[in-house]
C-alpha cells in the first residue's frame, strides 16, 4: 500500500482491504482526515527527512 500526502489531500493506493484497514487505524487517533494531513505537514516541517509509511 502507498500513501501519497499532498498539500490539500491524500491518495491511498492499494487493495481495498488495505485502505480500509489504514483508515480504521487512523480513526483511533484522528477525527477527520484533515487533522491527519495537518499533523503530517507539522511533522514534515520539524523533520523534513522523516518518511511517512
Amino acid at each position: 500500500m502507498k500513501v501519497y500526502v499532498l498539500e490539500k489531500g491524500v491518495i491511498l493506493s492499494g487493495n481495498s482491504w488495505e485502505i480500509i484497514q489504514k483508515l480504521k487505524q487512523l480513526q483511533h487517533k484522528y477525527v477527520y482526515i484533515n487533522d491527519w494531513i495537518a499533523d503530517i505537514h507539522d511533522q514534515q516541517a520539524t523533520s523534513p527527512l522523516k518518511r511517512i509509511k
